[in-house]
């Protein structure tokens, strides 16, 4: 079998080696590392994918450059699990857990009509910028709330239980639980941050699932459209440090896997105390990273986030 991404494949890898002794019949297609949102499929893996049993992806446009290929070999017959679509997505647009932090800003700083209307307009330029690079209605982030990457375990396990060997699906049901249990450490970190602390600024959308399941505010981001391949226009940029500096942000949250030379820029301009903290966003971390599997990644954040955050 086939699995796109190293974090679904750190949770697929799991199962197989529950049921089966080890994961030796499992290829991830992208290297610890690599950026979803960029990553390019060679011929060789195109072909990998077509010959598979089974190809699970996170879907949901995350996967950009490989869209094309899972598509086709879909229609040719291989299966095809796409794991974001099936564990209930939050829409883009959904405030992801901000309704506070802007009613805050509302109820602060005031506004107008003729604000409304400056800010409809920006709204409209921003979509003919960025949608090249959205994902669509749904965010494909999902694996930030670890419940539904517990509940995607189940699935995965269910799927392959399908070939009539039903240890598959218990093995998906121990590893969400284990997942389950970790949450709760992870919870537990996050929850110590005072609440007013709570405010995320980061390179892309991609925390909205976080900021739903552990009560933070993302108050803004870097690149938007919910994608690392746009490119954020100065009036952007200035509007965000215009945020950053009323909102009171501590850190902006990058990741591990792209440069953070814009940010540093960010951070520089708004001066201040403001950190460029970087964060496993799309990929695991290497040996030593302290993010080697789904778990300590999202436990590693957790403590990264934490720590920026806490008075």
């Amino acid at each position: 079998m086939v699995v796109t991404t190293t974090v679904l494949g750190s949770v697929v890898g799991e199962i197989l080696t529950c049921a089966l002794g080890d994961d030796s019949s499992m290829t991830v297609l992208m290297p610890i590392g690599a950026d979803p949102h960029d990553f390019q499929a060679s011929s060789a893996q195109v072909a990998l994918m077509a010959g598979a049993d089974l190809v699970v992806v996170n879907g949901l446009g995350l996967e950009e450059g490989v869209l094309d290929a899972v598509e086709n070999i879909e229609a040719d017959g291989v299966s095809v699990l796409e794991i974001a679509s099936l564990v209930d997505p939050l829409p883009f647009g959904d405030d992801h857990g901000d309704e506070k932090a802007d009613k805050e800003s509302h109820d602060d700083h005031g506004h107008d009509e003729h604000e409304d209307e400056h800010s409809e307009e920006e709204d409209h330029s921003d979509e003919e910028s960025h949608d090249d690079h959205g994902h669509g209605e749904f965010d494909p982030h999902f694996w930030f709330d670890m419940e539904r990457m517990a509940l995607a375990a189940e699935l995965i396990g269910a799927k392959l239980a399908e070939n009539g060997d039903e240890s598959f699906a218990s093995c998906g049901e121990s590893v969400a639980a284990e997942i389950r249990a970790s949450e709760v450490l992870v919870a537990e970190t996050l929850a110590s941050v005072p609440e007013a602390n709570r405010v995320l600024v980061t390179d892309h959308d991609a925390l909205g699932y976080f900021a739903e399941r552990y009560e933070y505010n993302v108050v803004g981001v870097v690149i938007p459209g919910g994608s690392t391949l746009g490119d954020p226009n100065s009036q952007e940029l200035a509007a965000l440090v215009s945020t950053i500096r009323s909102e009171n942000v501590r850190a902006i949250f990058g990741n591990t896997a792209d440069s953070p030379a814009l940010l540093e820029t960010l951070a520089g301009e708004v001066g201040g105390n403001v950190q460029v903290v970087e964060l496993f966003v799309g990929s695991l971390g290497g040996p030593g990273s302290g993010a080697e599997s789904y778990v300590l990644m999202m436990t590693t954040n957790a403590t990264r986030i934490a720590s920026a955050l806490a008075d």
